[in-house]
């Protein structure tokens, strides 16, 4: 079953000149240890003001935007418009273009998770989310509750990259009524992706190129893992056994250690802004 919920659908206006906008920023490393491709967070709002706090984090200050998102008045006019801002705390642009994310579990740093919801700005149906093991597609417009803190991923393919707007509440939870106003009709069923299971050969095929290899290519190795899942019918945290498998016919007590340690990393236990070496 799936646990992330959608929860509305609301109507968007023409944002043709504010994602190319988007397009051209560049932004800051804080997350590349989960991405693999082109992946970015843009900061249009945050407890300090400044595009360059990148690092999420819960905290107790006002609301205030950023040069970014003073830059961007109909993405923000859609968070001012539709949803209660009262607990809202963190709105970015989340982008991705030809990549994947590793599986992951979100705000293992933090004793309260907080609420995280999801509007896709720009999309196409090659644009999924992963959860479990389940993968899914999010529709232009459509306001989704993401269950952070069950293994999940998302994966865009080449093209125009997927935008999504992020909002992160404080709080454990709410009912949608109190936060989102001014919905359209939801009258689509949720685009859940029928996959079947991989075969004996594929999983050979995949697990095999651990005998080539080496700490050099290790990480961007991960990528064929992390898109398996995407393809055949799989859990989310299969990637890392499969991973671990490879790194095992490599032979090398490194490189084993080094898989075993990203799993735990990713969807396991992590501290506040640790980063992760390959």
């Amino acid at each position: 079953m799936l646990k992330s919920k959608r929860l509305a659908t609301i109507p968007l206006p023409d944002l043709t000149d504010e994602c190319a906008i988007l397009d051209t920023q560049q932004t800051s490393g804080e997350y590349d240890a989960f991405t693999f491709g082109s992946w970015s967070s843009h900061i249009l709002a945050n407890g300090s003001g400044s595009t360059d706090d990148t690092a999420f984090r819960p905290h107790d200050n006002a609301l205030v935007p950023t040069d970014l998102g003073r830059r961007l008045p109909n993405i923000m006019r859609i968070v001012t418009d539709h949803f209660a801002t009262e607990r809202l705390q963190w709105v970015r642009v989340f982008a991705l273009q030809d990549g994947i994310l590793a599986p992951h579990v979100d705000f293992l740093e933090f004793d309260r998770p907080g609420v995280r919801l999801q509007v896709p700005l720009r999309t196409t149906t090659e644009a999924l989310h992963s959860e479990n093991d389940l993968v899914y597609h999010l529709r232009r417009g459509e306001v989704w509750q993401i269950h952070t803190t069950v293994p999940h991923s998302a994966r865009s393919g080449p093209g125009p990259g997927r935008l999504s707007l992020c909002l992160d509440f404080a709080g454990d939870g709410f009912h949608p009524a109190e936060v989102i106003r001014d919905t359209a009709p939801t009258e689509k069923e949720i685009h859940l992706v029928d996959r079947q299971p991989p075969s004996e050969a594929e999983l050979e095929e995949l697990v095999a190129r651990g005998a080539s290899m080496t700490p050099e290519n290790m990480r961007g190795a991960f990528r064929a893992f992390a898109a398996l899942h995407f393809e055949r019918a799989a859990g989310a945290t299969d990637t890392f056994d499969w991973f671990l498998r490879a790194a095992e016919r490599s032979g090398s007590r490194q490189l084993i250690d080094k898989a075993v340690a990203f799993r735990r990393y990713c969807i396991e236990k992590r501290a506040y802004k640790e980063g992760f070496s390959w």
